[in-house]
């Protein structure tokens, strides 16, 4: 999508703690709407319920990745226990990883005597 209406960083908009999403003024008398989900969800289209404009958001992704909301809603969804086994899994390959590593030595190269250099004469 190529055609924005125009380009707004993140600090400008403002947080809605009970729609629970940041909106900025649209020249329609409406506002932009868009949620932390979908910021974390990398999509950065803000849009206007009541027309057709959009904004494209400017924000860093590396903000909205350990968001709360979405470990509230984890406690409720079954699949997460399943996850959970899975990280605790992988917890497991990374200690063994670990002793490996910690095993691990690199020993100085054995010293080779040193050769003169070959001296020729031509006579």
């Amino acid at each position: 999508m190529g055609a924005y209406y125009d380009e707004i960083e993140i600090e400008d908009m403002v947080w809605d703690e009970e729609k629970r999403v940041y909106h900025y003024p649209c020249p329609c008398g409406d506002r932009f709407e868009i949620s932390r989900e979908q910021l974390k969800e990398y999509e950065d289209i803000a849009t206007c319920p009541s027309c057709s404009l959009v904004i494209r958001v400017i924000y860093d992704p590396f903000d909205y990745q350990d968001d709360e909301e979405d470990d509230e809603d984890k406690d409720d969804n079954p699949a997460s226990d399943d996850q959970d086994e899975k990280d605790d899994e992988d917890s497991d390959t990374d200690e063994h990883f670990q002793d490996a590593f910690e095993n691990f030595h690199i020993s100085e190269p054995k010293s080779v005597p040193e050769q003169s250099p070959a001296i020729t004469v031509s006579a």
